[in-house]
């Protein structure tokens, strides 16, 4: 019986830290890249507000 416990939490460890890289990864190759691609498109959008703005002094 001691085995098995010693095996069991093991495996529940192991499972347990391939799912956070399994995580870990797709939040690197997925998600942070649209949320990079979206902060420029927000960005480029106030710079072209703001330049506009200039450009007609307001009226």
């Amino acid at each position: 019986m001691k085995h098995f416990t010693k095996g069991f939490l093991f495996g529940v460890v192991a499972t347990a830290s391939a799912v956070a890289g399994a995580v870990f990864s797709f939040k690197k190759k997925v998600v942070q890249p649209i949320e990079d691609q979206e902060s420029r498109f927000e960005e480029n959008r106030k710079k072209a507000n703001r330049k506009s703005h200039s450009a007609h002094h307001g009226y």
